[in-house]
């Protein structure tokens, strides 16, 4: 039987007192934004289930929304210093080089979780050749997914063109200075083809890095590991080939408690496009609205100052062990060193 979340924060509080106060956060200093659903793939692995036919307005930001997160950006950019500009294929929204800007120039640093396909992709008579160099003159930090460095496991995941468009996609990147600067780090994401763990970050990088350059002559920053979450068109597919139970018991039993501390709901807040506050994308996926006790009327960014949302009970559920198992899983990779479990 699947123990539940909670119950596994209580047998493995160590000092922290889970059992009476839950998962709390601490002082944001992570803006994170799905900036809309809208993509030009349909990953089997996508926890927020995007694809080229999202194109519904409630599901992609607008400029009201936009703008009003600008001026919240304005007042507190201070304490929450990083926006984290995620989707869909961030790109593809109207909005996103106004963030972009209103945001570097601001002083903050900006990550773009960037889908190296769409730089070469062309929808409905949109050209995306313009995202390496506006990247790099704002000094975008580039989080390119990258699933695998073999093409049949990124095609059999994306699609059959979604290696080589994302090997080209790179290509632009690195034309611009991208993981050759040390100004513009290009950091590559890989995640797991099947119903496993990611395995250690380092000796894939390793691999990475050589494949990359002696077939493609690519340079990149770093790697990190991400582990797939069951849910929604991930969750789908283990449930059709009858996968799913075993590897939610996977994900439970490799419970790693020193990975709590580092988890990033604690340390960002997350919006969706309407400007909903979540914990975190994956509580947006599965419909979890943060929320403040005692005042559950305010539900979007601009409601909050970042202290009144320091402290907040991080609402939790079985998928939170996607990001506890191992060495953990964020979206900036693993959360502990690998002999740390």
């Amino acid at each position: 039987m699947l123990l539940s979340f909670e119950k596994a924060l209580r047998q493995h509080a160590g000092n922290q007192d889970y059992a009476s106060i839950g998962l709390r956060s601490d002082v944001p200093t992570t803006l994170q934004i799905n900036i809309g659903l809208q993509c030009n793939l349909a990953c089997k692995h996508c926890h927020v289930e995007s694809s080229p036919r999202r194109t519904k307005h409630d599901e992609n930001l607008s400029q009201a929304t936009a703008d009003r997160v600008v001026d919240w950006l304005r007042l507190h950019h201070k304490t929450v210093q990083m926006l984290d500009l995620t989707g869909g294929s961030p790109e593809m929204n109207p909005n996103f080089q106004s963030l972009v800007r209103a945001a570097s120039g601001l002083g903050m640093s900006v990550i773009d979780r960037c889908n190296p396909t769409i730089i070469v992709h062309q929808r409905g008579g949109q050209d995306y050749g313009w995202i390496p160099a506006f990247l790099a003159k704002h000094h975008v930090h580039v989080h390119a997914s990258l699933p695998c460095y073999l093409p049949e496991n990124v095609r059999r995941q994306r699609g059959v063109h979604a290696f080589d468009d994302s090997i080209e996609g790179l290509r632009k990147l690195n034309e611009v200075g991208y993981g050759i600067e040390a100004s513009l780090p290009l950091t590559l994401v890989y995640n797991p083809t099947g119903p496993k763990l990611p395995p250690p970050a380092e000796a894939l990088e390793d691999d990475y890095r050589r494949v990359l350059r002696e077939q493609f002559d690519l340079s990149f920053t770093r790697l990190i590991t991400i582990t797939n979450m069951p849910i929604a068109r991930w969750r789908d597919h283990l449930s059709r080939n009858d996968k799913l139970d075993q590897y939610e018991q996977l994900l439970a039993d490799s419970f790693n408690s020193t990975t709590v501390e580092h988890l990033m709901c604690r340390h960002q807040i997350h919006i969706d496009s309407n400007g909903q506050v979540h914990d975190c994308d994956f509580n947006f996926a599965m419909g979890m609205i943060a929320s403040i006790e005692h005042d559950r009327s305010r539900r979007y960014l601009w409601d909050f100052t970042p202290e009144e949302l320091t402290g907040r009970r991080i609402a939790t559920g079985s998928h939170c062990f996607g990001c506890t198992a191992g060495s953990g899983s964020g979206c900036g990779g693993s959360l502990v060193a690998e002999n740390a479990t």
